[in-house]
């Protein structure tokens, strides 16, 4: 989904802000309107991330960003990013219960397994904050 980066030489932000670099650099390559309209995203939104100013967005919008770009389904490129958190867990041999307690109970164990399987909005923040505490953990 994201340019590749090992999440464990990075904090939170600083992968955030990565992820946040190449969706700038994908709505410039594709231009605002059409990086807007292809990702059904509105305007002032995508705006927004271009100036650097917006920190709700989820990973769902991000995937719509990248495949505006990148003429693939934004769905899967979703899916794909949840995957990595997923396949990061396992070789972690970290389980949702456990990585709710190493983020401070930031989340429930059950809010955080609806987020990695895509049934309930997961922002880039809390993304880049999932990778950086299971990378901590391997």
């Amino acid at each position: 989904m994201f340019p590749t980066a090992d999440p464990a030489d990075h904090s939170p932000e600083s992968l955030r802000e990565t992820y946040e670099r190449t969706l700038r650099e994908t709505i410039e390559t594709t231009g605002l309107d059409e990086a807007a309209d292809a990702s059904d995203l509105d305007h002032a939104t995508v705006e927004a991330l271009l100036a650097g100013d917006h920190d709700d967005l989820t990973v769902g919008d991000a995937a719509s960003i990248l495949a505006a770009g990148d003429d693939r389904d934004a769905d899967a490129i979703a899916a794909e990013a949840r995957d990595t958190l997923l396949l990061s867990m396992s070789s972690a041999v970290l389980d949702v219960d456990a990585l709710a307690r190493g983020l401070d109970r930031e989340l429930t164990a059950k809010e955080l397994q609806q987020k990695i399987e895509g049934r309930h909005p997961m922002t880039l923040a809390e993304y880049a904050r999932l990778q950086v505490a299971i990378a901590e953990e391997s």
